[in-house]
């Protein structure tokens, strides 16, 4: 392991996903899986998210359209959250949701809009 890469990962995961996700994450992993929550920080959040040649917000806005084309819409509810948290705007989400639905299908963009709808709801006055 690359301590540095997993440490600039580490806080590259809090900064989008939330310290709290991603402590829980790291906490609840089992001896099967903890070698996987180390590898996808070190090298997902740190290699990937680490690099600076695209800002965290355009990174949250290819994740939520990759995300929802492949239909892992646990996975998409989470970065749905990160995109906000990297100033991804209510009309850029719309306008990405509308581009779902129309290259990955009606039912993809009601998924988005049904879960967006209920994080924004949970979220109150925060957005």
């Amino acid at each position: 392991m690359d301590k540095a890469l997993y440490d600039k990962g580490l806080a590259q995961r809090k900064a989008t996903l939330g310290a709290e996700y991603v402590e829980k994450s790291l906490n609840n992993a089992t001896e099967f899986s903890k070698d996987f929550q180390s590898f996808i920080t070190e090298y997902c959040w740190g290699a990937g998210w680490g690099d600076e040649t695209l800002p965290s917000k355009t990174r949250s806005m290819l994740n939520i359209v990759m995300i929802a084309a492949l239909n892992r819409m646990h996975e998409w509810e989470l970065h749905f959250r990160g995109a906000l948290r990297n100033g991804v705007t209510l009309d850029e989400m719309k306008a990405m949701i509308t581009q779902i639905t129309i290259y990955c299908g009606v039912p993809v963009g009601v998924e988005c809009h049904r879960i967006a709808n209920r994080v924004l709801a949970e979220q109150g006055d925060e957005i």
